[in-house]
C-alpha cells in the first residue's frame, strides 16, 4: 500500500547531521518524530572507545513504549568518514500507529543522514537486541553461513518485510510493503491442515489490539456456501480449495480471497489488512509451501459465483488468429470474358 508521511528533518537536525558526519563531536544521537519532523531527542559526546561506552550511552535512551532511532558512531572509518550504526527501536508495547510511522520514515532518516556512513542496521523490539551483546550477536549472525538458525531466519523474515523507500528532492512518497504481524499458532495449524486437505476452507482475521493474525473459521465450505462466509462489515482473509473440472481434468486449486467491505471498515482496519496481506501470502507460499493459484480482492461475497471463480482461475484467451481471406480483385467493371477456340480441321488459321 502507499503510505505518505511527508516527514523530513528540521534544519537544526540537518546541521547536527552535517557536524556528526564531518567530525568526532558526537558519539550517539537519538532521533524522534515530533510535530511531523525528525527531531533531536538527545546526544552524547565520545569519551572512550566505542565498545567501552556503548551500553552506558545507548540503553538509557530507550523508552519502554515509544519507538525511536539511535545513531551510534564507531571508531572505524570508510572513504566518507566515520562509520555509524543505525538502531531502529520499535517496542512491542508501542501503538500500531507509532510502529508504522517510524517504519515508514526510516528510509528518510537514512537519506537525510547519509546512507554511506551507516555500516550496520539493527531493528529491535526487545532491549536485549540493542545492548552490546546483542550487537555482537548481530555481527556473528551476519557472518554465519547458510543454513540459517531459527533466530537468524526470524531476523531475515523481519528484514524482508521492512519498508523499502526511494526518497529524493522531487519524490516525497514512500511505499510501505507490509506490516509484519505474527500468525497465531492456531492459524498456522489450520493452514497446515488445509495443506494436507483435511479442511477445505480457512478464514483469518487481524487482531489490532494484540497485533496478531488469528484463526476465525474452518467450516467445511462448498462453492455455493462461499458467499455466506464473507462478512459484510469487517475485512477477512480466506483460503478456499476450489474443486472443479477444466478441459476434462479434475483440479483442486487454492484461491486466496481478501475481502474488504469498502468504507464500512475504519481507516485503521483497511490500512492494517492491506499492509499485512503481502507478508501473510509470502509466508503461506514460501514457508508452508501452499501454492496459491489465484489471488482475489472483493468487497462483496455476492461476487463469488461459479462462473466468476472459474473465469478468474481459467481466464479466456481473447486473442484469435484471423482466418486467411483471398484478396478481392480490383474495383470497377471487369472486361468481357474471352473465349479462345482452337481451329477445327480444314480451317485455316488467320
Amino acid at each position: 500500500m502507499s503510505h505518505q508521511t511527508g516527514i523530513q528533518a528540521g534544519n537544526d537536525v540537518k546541521d547536527i547531521f552535517a557536524s556528526a558526519r564531518s567530525g568526532d563531536q558526537y558519539r550517539v544521537l537519538k532521533i524522534v518524530i515530533e510535530d511531523e519532523q525528525l527531531t533531536l531527542g538527545s546526544s552524547r559526546k565520545a569519551s572512550k572507545k566505542w565498545d567501552q561506552e556503548y551500553d552506558s550511552l545507548v540503553l538509557p535512551l530507550i523508552e519502554e513504549d515509544v519507538p525511536c532511532y539511535i545513531l551510534y558512531r564507531l571508531d572505524s572509518t570508510n572513504n566518507q568518514g566515520y562509520e555509524w550504526i543505525l538502531l531502529a527501536w520499535s517496542p512491542d508495547k508501542s501503538t500500531v500507529r507509532h510502529k508504522m510511522l517510524y517504519a515508514a520514515t526510516r528510509a528518510t532518516l537514512k537519506k537525510e543522514f547519509g546512507g554511506g556512513h551507516i555500516k550496520d542496521e539493527i531493528f529491535a523490539t526487545a532491549k536485549d537486541d540493542l545492548n552490546l551483546s546483542g550487537y555482537r550477536k548481530h555481527l556473528t549472525s551476519q557472518a554465519a553461513p547458510l543454513p540459517l538458525t531459527a533466530a537468524e531466519e526470524e531476523l531475515r523474515q523481519i528484514k524482508l518485510n521492512e519498508v523499502q523507500t526511494d526518497i529524493s528532492v522531487d519524490t516525497k512518497h514512500q511505499t510501505l510493503q507490509g506490516v509484519f504481524f505474527p500468525i497465531h499458532k492456531d492459524a498456522v495449524a489450520a493452514l497446515e491442515r488445509y495443506r494436507e486437505k483435511k479442511v477445505n476452507y480457512v478464514q483469518l482475521q487481524v487482531d489490532p489490539d494484540q497485533e496478531v493474525i488469528r484463526l476465525c473459521n474452518t467450516e467445511p465450505t462448498e462453492l455455493k456456501d462461499l458467499p455466506m462466509r464473507i462478512p459484510k462489515d469487517s475485512a477477512r482473509y480466506h483460503f478456499f480449495l476450489y474443486k472443479h473440472s477444466h478441459e476434462g481434468d479434475y483440479l483442486e486449486s487454492t484461491v486466496f480471497i481478501y475481502s474488504m467491505p469498502g468504507y464500512k471498515c475504519s481507516i485503521r482496519e483497511r490500512m492494517l489488512y492491506s499492509s499485512c496481506k503481502n507478508p501473510l501470502v509470502d509466508m503461506v507460499e514460501n514457508n508452508l509451501q501452499i501454492e496459491i493459484e489465484k489471488k482475489l480482492e472483493i468487497d462483496n461475497g455476492d461476487e463469488l459465483t461459479s462462473d466468476f471463480l472459474y473465469e478468474e482461475v481459467h481466464p479466456k484467451q481473447h486473442a484469435h488468429k484471423q482466418a486467411f481471406a483471398k484478396p478481392k480483385g480490383p474495383a470497377g467493371k471487369r472486361g468481357a470474358r474471352r473465349i479462345i477456340q482452337r481451329p477445327t480441321e480444314g480451317e485455316e488459321e488467320d
